[in-house]
This record gives C-alpha cells, sequence and structure tokens, in this order.
C-alpha cells in the first residue's frame, strides 16, 4: 500500500516516512502545497499524511481540492495547530484523522495502520481470482485453477501482478505502472519494466494458465484471457 506524506520540514518527512517503510509501505514525499496537491490527484495513493501550513497551498485547501475530486484515500492530518476549531475545520472538510506536533512516531504508524484497516476491511480478500489465476494475498502464491499448479512470486513481481489482476481487461499505461508499483519518484527504466513482465508471463505459463499481459501498441498492457 502506498502513503504520500505532505510535510514542508522535509527531515520530519524523511522520519517518518523511514518508519513507515520499515511497517513494508511505499512512501512518497511532497515538501510543498502544490506539489503534494499534484501528487495527491494521481489517485494511486491509499492514505495521505496531510500538514496544514504548507508554502504555496495550505493543507485544508488541498483536503478539500481532494474531496472534490473525489480522491478516495484516507487523510490524516499532522500539524502544529492544536486548536478545537481547525481540527473541527479539518474533520468537515473530510480529514479521517488529526494529530497535533509534537507526536510520537509509534502513534501515527498505529494510526495508519486503523485507518488503512478501515478502508480494507470490506475490499481485502485473501485470493485474487481472474479467468484460471488465483492469486493468495498472504503467500504470494500464483496458482492455475485448472492444473492446480502453483508458484511463488517475488515482492515487485507480485505487486504488478496484483494490480493487474485488479484492472484486468483494462489498458494499463507505462505511466500509471511506474507510479503505482515503482513511486512517482522512481528512476525506472522502460526495459526494466519488460523485463519484470517476462517474468510474470513465464511464470503464468509455466502454471498452464490461459491467462497472458499482452502488449497494446502505443497504449500500455492489458491482462486478458
Amino acid at each position: 500500500m502506498r502513503i504520500l506524506i505532505v510535510e514542508d520540514e522535509y527531515s520530519l518527512a524523511d522520519v517518518i516516512a523511514t518508519k513507515l517503510k520499515e511497517e513494508k509501505y511505499e512512501v512518497d514525499i511532497s515538501t510543498d502545497g502544490e506539489d503534494g496537491l499534484f501528487n495527491a490527484l494521481s489517485n494511486i495513493y491509499d492514505l495521505i499524511i496531510l500538514d496544514i501550513m504548507l508554502p504555496k497551498k495550505n493543507g485544508l485547501e488541498i483536503l478539500n481540492e481532494l474531496k472534490e475530486n473525489n480522491i478516495l484515500a484516507k487523510v490524516i492530518m499532522l500539524t502544529a495547530k492544536a486548536g478545537l476549531d481547525d481540527k473541527l475545520k479539518s474533520f468537515d472538510t473530510g480529514a479521517d484523522d488529526y494529530l497535533t506536533k509534537p507526536f510520537h512516531i509509534e502513534e501515527l504508524v498505529a494510526r495508519v495502520n486503523v485507518q488503512l484497516r478501515k478502508k480494507f476491511k470490506n475490499k481485502i480478500k485473501d485470493i485474487i481470482e481472474y479467468g484460471d489465476l488465483s492469486l493468495n494475498i498472504r503467500t504470494s502464491s500464483l496458482t492455475c485453477i485448472n492444473t492446480n499448479e502453483s508458484i511463488n512470486v517475488p515482492y515487485r513481481e507480485f505487486m504488478l501482478l496484483e494490480y493487474f489482476m485488479n484492472n484486468k481487461e483494462t489498458i494499463i499505461s507505462r505511466e500509471q505502472i511506474y507510479d503505482k508499483v515503482w513511486g512517482l519518484d522512481n528512476d525506472f527504466e522502460s526495459n526494466n519494466l519488460e523485463a519484470y513482465l517476462s517474468f510474470l508471463r513465464k511464470k503464468i505459463k509455466i502454471i498452464g494458465s490461459k491467462v497472458n499481459i499482452k502488449a497494446v501498441r502505443g497504449l500500455g498492457y492489458r491482462m486478458e484471457i
């Protein structure tokens, strides 16, 4: 799951990001409001940690635009503004939680975990299926239902496969894949994506599945039977 931190104090944002990465989250950082809003509107984040007092655009303005654009990411306000009016305004605008500075990093992580469990409690399934493929989220095991053959999928290939299976029969652009699987600030090269897709195709073929990930010329890729 991917998290965006919008915080103008980079040293603090970096500490939070490091801790969240230890919890196996993918994390990006924006240090001003305009950049934060631009990234948040990409709709690739499951949760956003948002300061109120930011250069260029404040956190409440960002929050309001996110709700107007139907961005479904959970939002935790993380700010030095401890007044009741600020808290109520944040909740009225659509914040899911509010934590004031100074804070304990362990409490922030706990609040992140709670919000993401709320978001996905009705969506998370142990198994994702498409065609004759069955992907076990807990064990990273891919099984062909017809042949009953299974194979384990490494972490990054798993993220890529999960993304395709959750968007089956939909054309996904290279840029969408880079952003969702590797993050906005990646220096990933296109030939590396081809290599990962080749690994996945081979695994799907090895277990005898009829599912394939096909290139759509000039547009991207699509998982189909």
